[in-house]
């Protein structure tokens, strides 16, 4: 009877093992499934850009052309005009950046699209870092995280200027993220902790959007051994996350 008792638990003890074996498992597959979706988005949009350069310099010609015909006229005002429209739409390119990892390529580039669309100034600064230990899921949430907060502390801002570094540094992957603060968000939110407390239009009150992941982010980078710092220093707000290469 004591045998069987024995057997049993072990038995049990191995279901578990295996339960646990399968959900590490599952967990792996689901986030290769993920970086696979991320690496075709980032095919998908390198594409687009390409298509739209080749036709920006098929229709660059006809461009100079027209402005060839109104100076020739001397028809000054409506060249100084054709040309505004130019810029505008030259403006409106949405130009890549290469860094030399895929997972990275399609996150900041994302997030530098929607600076550039709420008019938030960025400065980027991108080493080669692989981030091998980590999973890219794990990956997307900490960077993803960072920069979000830094966007939304910014558009309340009258500056709005996040600068963004990925570096290593004495056997550490690190990712910085910057953002300018007029006042102290540390002062009110020492321990940037989340709120529901939304103010109107559905934004929270000074310092709160700061708390928003930073539980995830910390998390995460402890679960690899990494460690995060969030400070303020020369009128900018900054987290920066050191992940063990």
């Amino acid at each position: 009877m004591i045998r069987k008792k024995k057997d049993l638990e072990e038995l049990e003890q191995k279901l578990l093992e295996l339960a646990a074996q399968n959900k590490d498992l599952k967990y792996e597959l689901d986030s290769y499934k993920w970086q696979m979706e991320e690496i075709r988005r980032q095919e998908e949009e390198i594409r687009q850009l390409h298509q739209n350069t080749r036709k920006l310099k098929h229709d660059m010609r006809n461009h100079l052309m027209v402005m060839a015909s109104y100076m020739n006229s001397g028809d000054y005002e409506n060249a100084r005009k054709y040309v505004s429209e130019i810029l505008e739409k030259l403006n409106a390119v949405r130009s890549y950046v290469e860094t030399g990892n895929p997972l990275l390529n399609h996150i900041l580039n994302d997030k530098l699209e929607i600076c550039r669309q709420k008019e938030i100034d960025v400065k980027a600064d991108i080493g080669k870092c692989a981030f091998e230990k980590m999973k890219g899921i794990d990956f997307s949430a900490v960077f993803s995280n960072a920069v979000d907060n830094a966007i939304e502390a910014s558009q309340k801002e009258s500056r709005r200027e996040i600068v963004i570094s990925v570096y290593e540094k004495k056997g550490y992957d690190v990712i910085s993220v910057k953002n300018r603060i007029s006042k102290s968000v540390l002062e009110k939110n020492p321990e940037l902790r989340s709120t529901k407390n939304i103010g109107e239009g559905g934004v929270a009150a000074d310092g709160e959007k700061h708390g928003f992941g930073v539980n995830q982010i910390k998390e995460i980078i402890e679960s690899y051994g990494g460690l995060t710092d969030f400070y303020e220093e020369d009128g900018f707000f900054i987290v920066n996350m050191f992940i063990p290469s």
